[in-house]
């Protein structure tokens, strides 16, 4: 049997909200917390908070990684970012935040792996998918850089088979009308699909598909149907898995209004070459807080473990 683990962050302005927060679930659908609703890590060093999760499971070693974007709005926005998302994206950290874990509940302290330099801005919202043809990980996230004064944003990439090395980082999707971010990659029937948020043209949640991860990439139009119908501007975030009866359910986060109207919105597609989901809210229960995070399909025995694991109090 299947079971699901959600690793995410809360939208606070607290410095425990931008922390690393997991929620599991039976069947994908009903969601619950754990630890009580309370970070089960946190992030000490770089910005001294984290966001935008990511969860991978290396088919070679069998262990866990969790990465994210280093960036503290509790902190940073206030301080060295003097409450500017324009200074954020130039100046933002140039490392990603990372632990790693053979059970899902004792993990390494984070560290942070630098793949930026002075020719890109802030490392945005990483996540990882696996190269079948390469068999490599690619490590993937969204960049602004210094070629157009920082103006645009673009999905970048590193490879890596160890989670200890890592490639310099490559160009991975550009769109050529407008800045994208949140890129999420998906697999199947030997074909690639990645959901990335485009900010014009449309503004909205767009999904392209590609033979090979190195593409070229083109667009799912089918899955414009539905995005048609939301809120310009007001979604982000995407991620995505698949149920044991092979729907596809796709999670997008809804910002548009402050405090707790905020959250997940669900969507269910038979495939993801169809493109065709529906929005299904009747169907999914989240707890409040659910934000930016990445879902991993999970066995019975890891789930019982993170249910029932009395995680150390920080």
């Amino acid at each position: 049997m299947q079971r699901y683990l959600f690793v995410h962050f809360k939208e606070k302005t607290m410095p425990d909200g931008e922390q690393v927060y997991f929620g599991l679930s039976e069947d994908g659908f009903n969601w619950e917390p754990v630890n009580g609703g309370q970070p089960v890590l946190w992030a000490y060093y770089g910005d001294k908070g984290v966001r935008d999760h990511t969860i991978v499971r290396n088919q070679q070693d069998g262990l866990y990684h969790i990465f994210a974007t280093d960036l503290s709005l509790s902190y940073g926005m206030r301080n060295q970012y003097h409450r500017s998302w324009e200074e954020i994206s130039r100046h933002g950290s140039k490392c990603l935040a990372h632990w790693q874990s053979a059970d899902l509940v004792h993990w390494t302290e984070q560290e942070l792996i630098p793949l930026g330099d002075e020719r890109f801005g802030c490392l945005w919202a990483p996540d990882v998918i696996f190269d079948m043809q390469r068999h490599e990980y690619v490590l993937h996230w969204s960049s602004s850089r210094v070629e157009d004064d920082f103006a645009s944003k673009a999905i970048y990439c590193s490879r890596t088979t160890d989670f200890k090395h890592f490639t310099a980082p490559e160009l991975l999707y550009r769109k050529e009308d407008a800045s994208v971010i949140d890129s999420a990659i998906y697999q199947e029937d030997g074909a690639y699909y990645m959901f990335v948020k485009s900010d014009e043209n449309p503004e909205r949640v767009i999904l392209l598909s590609a033979s090979s991860l190195t593409g070229p990439w083109t667009r799912v139009h089918a899955f414009d149907h539905e995005m048609a119908k939301l809120e310009a501007g007001k979604y982000e975030a995407p991620t995505a898995m698949r149920l044991e009866d092979g729907r596809w359910c796709l999670f997008l986060d809804y910002y548009g209004v402050p405090g707790a109207g905020q959250g997940y919105v669900p969507f269910v597609a038979p495939s993801l070459k169809s493109g065709d989901f529906v929005r299904s809210d009747r169907a999914f229960f989240f707890p409040y807080g659910f934000k930016h995070g990445t879902i991993l399909t999970i066995g019975e025995e890891e789930y019982k473990r993170l249910q029932n694991f009395q995680w150390p109090q920080n």
